[in-house]
């Protein structure tokens, strides 16, 4: 029969009250219904568990609905639609179960081990019945699952091909007919060894059945030999057992009738140890997982990109109470506003503590932990020099509090100044910059760069400034523009040249302490440094008008000295030069770039011709060179110059102890006297030196 022909079942509309009524009515014959369709090679315990777990997620959802005009009922027809509808789940979650994980296949919840109900330490299985039950258990161990639950459907349910075929069709089995086919095909089948009335009895208490069927010693109602129930008729002398109620005396328990007895029946179970050996062994493994575990979490869990209360600071690396106490953000020093008026000394180790954040500690603790220990993610900078190392003891706290959109702290060691930025949102993305700040004084104490963003700066200011303005050497005749503060010093933005492509302005910060003013520039470093003016025994600052007109024509050549630790710049008018022709007059000006570190200086050595908008000409340059400084304040250069007429000449001088000049190569010429002006042609190199007043010869700037 072709189950298209088949009449639908007329099962009506299923409410989810209506199934679980039914469902815990006839639990039981549910869970042993499935016990019976799943496969044996799951094993006993695993089958009892999964049948449960089949049975009490059988429920539906929502309201089922059912045809819109139901078929009339036939005899065989399911008389509860709840229960119907709860069987036909049950089969079709435990054919499904039954069927083998593919590699490609997404597994069904079915094909797992149930997660509820769930067993720790011991194992559940029904009660081992007789010589029957276990033989026809490895007769339902061959067949296929549709042919189990077919032979279920016929024999426990007691229902007519017709509707076997129908329940099948609805629990998604491909094939009913055969199905049936196959489940008629067991009862026909010839007996197994031990089965028939002749044959051999199963082992002494039960047996090991298949699947690891556990063995059973004779205890109360039990045979010791046979197994069979104590409380039912034994065998004969033929081997037949007379059962009441099945058949005629002598003869044999049909299959069918076997599938209520107690072997079959996961309600009513025995319980057993696991293996205690391999639990104490999986024990012992899930504790040093474990540990394992927490160990791994508590290493993912230390500072480092982003992760912990270190912020973005690296895995430490050295343990000592020094190191601890020089991170504790409670041992920062801190100096009392009151202080710095009275003290014999203005340098940064009178600065006062400043800003709203000085009181949070996580802010500092992160400050502090990225200072030692600064992670990959740290955008770090230093000054050439200046050592990155963590403190050698608590540092002091100058700043802390919130600018341009970020948590920012200043912190000084006595050797340096150290400034630490986060964004406001988090602490990815923080940055650390060095400077070194040794040996300074009232001047170069004065300021600190707080935030640059958007090509602009803040400074924050010593408490000793008065006042603070804005000037653009490029414009020496303008007056300064008054840049505003806070109460806690620090200045509003005010456009940087340190990062300017173009030399078109070059604001500079000029500040007013209590003995004058101070001309400070932004090299691209948190350090500002002193612009000077003269002599290198006597410079001053750069703001008088003489000063101002020499500095508007180099200030441009300050980007040759940018982010190279410079402390202070001094300009010195080493010569002033009539020039061929009658051009007028040249000025010479060394300017030298002293550094923080005391080594590395940068001298350069620049013409100015008569006209005031033209810069400076760039006529020499040296690193590590004394001239122009305080051992060595003599200075030689020369340059090829073109005379508005069109002629060339080199001209060359020095500083005032020369007392001749000589050049030779391609131009020969010597003068008398720190000048020189020798006729050349286009192109032309030459060698220069000269003599000083003791006979000394001394090289031209290189």
């Amino acid at each position: 029969m072709s189950t298209k022909d088949l009449v639908p079942s007329p099962v009506g509309p299923v409410d989810v009250e209506q199934a679980e009524a039914a469902l815990v009515e006839r639990y039981p014959r549910l869970v042993r219904i499935a016990y019976l369709v799943l496969p044996p090679s799951l094993g006993r315990n695993r089958r009892v568990l999964t049948a449960h777990a089949l049975v009490q997620r059988a429920l539906p959802r929502r309201r089922v609905a059912g045809p819109s005009v139901p078929e009339p009922r036939l005899a065989e027809d399911a008389v509860d639609p709840g229960y119907a509808y709860v069987r036909s789940e049950v089969l079709r979650q435990a054919l499904v179960a039954g069927l083998p994980l593919r590699r490609l296949a997404l597994p069904s919840r079915a094909q797992f081990p149930p997660l509820l109900p769930h067993v720790w330490g011991l194992r559940l299985f029904p009660r081992v019945g007789g010589a029957d039950e276990l033989a026809l258990d490895q007769r339902l161990s061959r067949l296929s699952g549709p042919a189990r639950a077919a032979y279920v459907l016929r024999g426990l349910e007691r229902q007519g091909d017709a509707e076997v075929l129908r329940v099948l069709a609805a629990a998604g089995v491909a094939d009913p007919a055969s199905a049936l086919a196959e489940a008629d095909a067991l009862d026909d089948a010839p007996e197994l060894p031990g089965e028939g009335a002749d044959g051999a009895q199963p082992p002494a208490g039960g047996g090991a059945g298949p699947e690891g069927r556990d063995t059973e010693q004779a205890g109360p109602g039990r045979s010791g030999a046979g197994g069979a129930r104590g409380d039912r008729p034994g065998p004969d002398a033929s081997g037949r057992t007379e059962l009441p109620g099945h058949g005629e005396p002598g003869r044999r328990r049909s299959g069918a009738a076997l599938l209520e007895s107690d072997e079959f029946d996961p309600c009513a179970l025995q319980a057993r140890p696991t293996d205690l050996l391999r639990r104490r062994q999986h024990a012992r493994a899930g504790i040093v997982a474990v540990a394992a575990l927490l160990v791994c979490g508590a290493l993912l869990g230390l500072p480092g990109d982003g992760w912990g209360r270190n912020g973005a600071a690296a895995p430490s690396y050295a343990r000592n109470p020094a190191a601890e106490a020089a991170l504790d953000p409670g041992a920062l020093k801190r100096v009392d506003p009151a202080v710095w008026p009275a003290s014999t000394r203005q340098d940064f180790s009178v600065w006062p503590a400043r800003g709203a954040l000085t009181g949070d500690r996580a802010l500092l603790r992160r400050a502090l932990a990225v200072w030692a220990r600064p992670g990959a993610s740290v955008r770090s900078s230093a000054t050439p020099g200046t050592p990155v190392g963590p403190p050698m003891g608590p540092p002091q706290l100058l700043f802390a509090g919130e600018v341009d959109g970020a948590r920012v702290v200043i912190l000084h060691d006595g050797l340096r100044a150290v400034r630490y930025a986060e964004p406001v949102g988090g602490t990815a993305g923080a940055a650390l910059d060095f400077a070194r700040t040794d040996g300074a004084d009232a001047v170069g104490s004065a300021a600190l760069v707080l935030s640059r963003a958007a090509g602009n700066v803040r400074y924050l200011t010593a408490p000793w400034v008065r006042e603070t303005s804005v000037r653009d050497l490029l414009a020496p005749g303008e007056d300064a523009r008054p840049l505003g503060r806070d109460a806690g010093g620090v200045t509003e933005p005010m456009t940087s040249p340190a990062l300017a492509k173009a030399c078109t302005r070059w604001n500079t910060l000029q500040v007013r302490d209590g003995s004058g003013l101070r001309m400070l520039a932004d090299l691209g470093e948190l350090a500002p440094a002193r612009l000077l003016w003269g002599p290198p025994a006597a410079p001053a600052d750069a703001t008088g008008p003489e000063a101002r007109e020499a500095w508007a024509r180099t200030a441009c050549q300050l980007s040759a000295v940018r982010a190279h630790g410079v402390r202070s710049v001094n300009a010195w008018r080493f010569a002033r030069q009539p020039l061929p022709e009658g051009a007028g007059s040249g000025t010479w000006l060394c300017t030298r770039a002293e550094t923080w570190r005391g080594t590395g200086s940068r001298v350069l050595a620049q013409f100015l011709v008569p006209s005031p908008s033209v810069p400076a000409a760039l006529a020499a340059r040296s690193e590590g060179s004394p001239a122009c400084g305080v051992r060595d304040p003599r200075v030689l250069a020369g340059v090829l110059w073109q005379a508005p007429g069109g002629g060339w000449y080199v001209l060359a001088a020095g500083s005032p102890d020369f007392t001749a000049l000589q050049t030779s190569g391609g131009v020969k010429g010597r003068s008398d006297g720190p000048l020189l002006a020798v006729k050349a042609a286009a192109g032309a190199r030459a060698d220069l030196d000269g003599t000083l007043a003791d006979g000394s010869r001394v090289r031209a700037l290189r």
